[in-house]
């Protein structure tokens, strides 16, 4: 019996073909992988987050971008679309097309059924790898429960769960606090973790 062998997409043709599309598609070991549309829940909490954000970076160094902003981990080859991303400094974008961001400081990805074990596996293994990258929040449109995870300075994550509405979501990389009511502002979920 004979085999398909499956043709892997350099990074160029990867690059191409997404650029053309209508649809978003994420990148890794030569496979594109199209990314879903999003439920209401995850659409509110992503512009929850996006206007708290961009109000506590005001006047700061430090500004938040979308999901439209393609992130390249140099070390592996991924093209990953997060959620929201914050970059500290001076932007770094890997070409002219000024559509692939190389130095994010903070990562944020809201849990969706179909991609939380990604997110909180394969993605966050790769994401690690990027040098800039100080912290990575996993926002669970289920219920009101945040985790984030901060590098050290010895590379090792710590670990941080925040639950419940009167919980405080602290952004110790860059010196910002954002109440998790806030964040939740108006979405129905569960007010206690299952």
């Amino acid at each position: 019996m004979s085999s398909n062998p499956v043709t892997k997409l350099t990074e160029q043709e990867y690059l191409a073909l997404d650029r053309a599309a209508e649809i978003r598609s994420e990148f890794l070991d030569g496979e594109m992988f199209a990314m879903s549309g999003a439920a209401p829940r995850h659409i509110f909490l992503h512009a929850n987050l996006l206007a708290e954000m961009h109000a506590a970076l005001r006047g700061r160094e430090c500004r938040v971008g979308g999901p439209d902003f393609r992130v390249r981990v140099s070390a592996t080859g991924m093209y990953a679309y997060p959620d929201l991303v914050v970059i500290c400094g001076k932007l770094l974008l890997m070409d002219a097309h000024q559509d692939i961001l190389l130095n994010p400081a903070i990562i944020f990805e809201i849990l969706s059924p179909s991609t939380e074990e990604d997110d909180r596996g394969l993605k966050f293994r790769h994401y690690r790898t990027i040098e800039s990258l100080q912290e990575y929040v996993l926002v669970d449109q289920n219920q009101v429960q945040i985790e984030q995870y901060t590098r050290q300075p010895d590379n090792t994550w710590t670990f941080r769960d925040y639950q419940g509405l009167d919980a405080e979501l602290k952004l110790d990389s860059i010196g910002v606090t954002l109440p998790v009511q806030r964040i939740y502002d108006r979405i129905d979920v569960q007010s206690e973790p299952a």
